[in-house]
């Protein structure tokens, strides 16, 4: 996504923080562009940007408590290329919701954590 004015979550409707934080930006006026991110995965040149984007490496995006995270071996002590890499390959790894706006982004986590870039 360039940088732009308009808004993008990467959604998992099987996420009740994801659900609540696109009602949240709904409720504003605000329809962003939906990206279902585990069936339209992100390449690892999106990843690095949108860790750039939140400030964050990448084992702090991560879902490490998800038993994926330990069944394909993965450790947070891992370089970020390897996690990316690992994110890239199985998108559910990644946390959720991800909402980005004119070169920023936040994890809405809570879904509030989301307003300060809108």
């Amino acid at each position: 996504m360039a940088v732009s004015d308009a808004v993008e979550i990467w959604h998992n409707p099987r996420c009740s923080k994801s659900r609540q934080t696109l009602a949240l930006l709904e409720e504003r006026g605000i329809t962003p562009e939906i990206r279902l991110y585990l069936q339209d995965g992100p390449d690892a040149a999106t990843v690095q940007d949108v860790l750039k984007a939140l400030g964050k490496s990448a084992s702090e995006i991560m879902r490490t408590k998800d038993a994926l995270f330990k069944d394909l071996g993965l450790s947070s002590d891992l370089p970020d290329d390897a996690l990316i890499a690992a994110m890239v390959a199985n998108p559910g790894l990644i946390e959720r919701p991800i909402v980005r706006k004119s070169g920023q982004a936040r994890i809405g986590r809570p879904p509030e954590n989301v307003l300060d870039i809108l």
